[in-house]
């Protein structure tokens, strides 16, 4: 298997005449997700169409596909890869061919035990087609105790570490989470039909009205008899860790996960932040667009005014989701640009929501001080990356961690610039309005809520990149 990873957008509806095209812009609200490949897959209640390829939604699903997927119900995926390489093959959602019939699959998050459950397959003959963990599912559905369940329950019983799921199958339209909920996934209401979708934000952009988030250990089916609802685990099993770093980084502004606003929680980290970590300064600017919310909160609770310091190139992706890291460093310089009328010759505090292997950061900060910035106080709005993520994000291998294995005065020195003040763990979870037990903050902790396979460990291990080390080296 190639590297693990995983962290996408799923969206799915049923019950409407023009679900793909539903999905389609539901696609587009959650392409910050994932900007490698697009899919959608639909059914007329007989067979399932799909289509899927490399790029943004926009540049795979083109208008005149909308006749060949035109079905009452439907799913879709966008992916930036954490497991599996980034190719065709691996783009989803997966359609297979099995005893049942055919099902497409889309999966946002990241199996812990995928490679000893793919090992065990192929020991018994089994063929892979993807690099994918998400094929493992569809393995798992094709044994012979689990095709006799008319549930998916043994097959999810099975899955370790982070999965939100959508199913297709001819007849309905199933959504899943797993038992700590790392990844969001909420219900809509549109018209006479449902919306599943990793974000609300989406859900808002069909007109869909939102009814409440599926639940960890929960699985919802919908079909022709409307939606059930069932838990798959014992109720002991079911302990949420919500991944804190959708709110602080992921998730758009204008959505709600978890139960919480993700504009006003930002907000409150800014505003805990100005407590933390003040400094005597002109100006407070963000770096947009992930740090826009922080700011505003720590401007208002400093006093210092807020003004627009970078101006955005938006035809440039996210450059966090990429998967190359030479490609996100040149990107970064084509993303931004310094507003030289905002920070000529102020003291300028720069608020970011993180710093996660610090390349694209030392570079922004140096167009602050081309266009004249005469002190840069960088604030961030969560705490130091220190540990890999091994629930689906992209940043598993320790050595690519700016702050692992080096001091807050090394790194800002490496970054060139006269302070830098992270937000501490303790301020960062209380700025959620749910239990701090609710949240998974591993990558912050090193307290992982589920055991990691070593296994797992060792596949997520590479050479940190050539450039990348001579980057971070101080």
């Amino acid at each position: 298997m190639s590297d693990i990873k995983e962290h996408c957008g799923l969206f799915g509806v049923y019950g409407c005449e023009d679900a793909a095209e539903r999905v389609y812009y539901g696609l587009y609200s959650l392409q910050h997700r994932g900007e490698e490949s697009a899919g959608i897959a639909s059914t007329n209640g007989k067979d399932i169409v799909f289509y899927k390829g490399m790029g943004l939604v926009s540049e795979v699903i083109k208008p005149h596909m909308f006749k060949i997927l035109k079905n009452p119900i439907a799913i879709g995926h966008v992916r930036y890869s954490t497991i599996g390489s980034s190719n065709i093959g691996n783009a989803q959602p997966l359609v297979v061919d099995y005893y049942k019939g055919k099902v497409a699959v889309a999966h946002n998050g990241q199996l812990t035990n995928a490679k000893r459950l793919r090992e065990e397959f192929e020991a018994n003959g089994s063929i892979f087609h993807t690099t994918s963990d998400t094929e493992v599912i569809v393995h798992l559905m094709a044994k012979p105790l689990n095709m006799m369940q008319k549930n998916l329950s043994l097959v999810l019983q099975q899955l370790r570490g982070a999965f939100s799921l959508l199913f297709l199958t001819p007849e309905e339209m199933v959504g899943v989470r797993d038992p700590h909920g790392f990844r969001p996934l909420s219900i809509g209401r549109l018209n006479d039909g449902y919306v599943m979708a990793s974000e609300t934000c989406a859900l808002d952009q069909v007109g869909a009205e939102y009814i409440r988030d599926i639940n960890p250990g929960e699985a919802v089916y919908v079909g022709k008899d409307g939606i059930r609802s069932e838990y798959y685990c014992p109720q002991k099993q079911i302990k949420p860790a919500f991944c804190v770093f959708e709110l602080v980084y992921f998730s758009r502004p204008d959505s709600k996960i978890y139960g919480e606003s993700v504009h006003l929680f930002r907000k409150r980290l800014g505003a805990r932040l100005a407590k933390e970590s003040p400094v005597e300064a002109d100006v407070v600017i963000s770096v947009p667009e992930g740090g826009n919310s922080a700011a505003i909160g720590y401007s208002h609770t400093s006093g210092i005014p807020f003004d627009r310091g970078f101006i955005r190139n938006h035809y440039v992706g996210r450059t966090f989701t990429l998967p190359e890291q030479e490609r996100r460093h040149r990107i970064v310089e084509l993303k931004l640009n310094a507003l030289k009328e905002t920070v000529d010759g102020k003291r300028v505090i720069v608020i970011d929501d993180s710093i996660v292997r610090g390349t694209t950061s030392r570079s922004r900060f140096g167009l602050l001080r081309k266009a004249g910035a005469k002190e840069i106080h960088v604030r961030i709005s969560c705490p130091p990356h220190r540990y890999p993520c091994y629930y689906g994000i992209d940043f598993q291998q320790k050595g690519e961690l700016l702050a692992a294995n080096r001091s807050l005065e090394e790194i800002r020195q490496y970054l060139n610039v006269e302070s830098l003040c992270y937000l501490s763990v303790e301020g960062m979870m209380s700025c959620a309005t749910q239990p701090r037990q609710y949240f998974c903050n591993a990558c912050f902790t090193n307290n992982y809520p589920t055991p990691i396979e070593e296994e797992t460990k060792k596949l997520t291990e590479r050479k940190v990149d050539g450039e990348v080390e001579k980057l971070l080296k101080l």
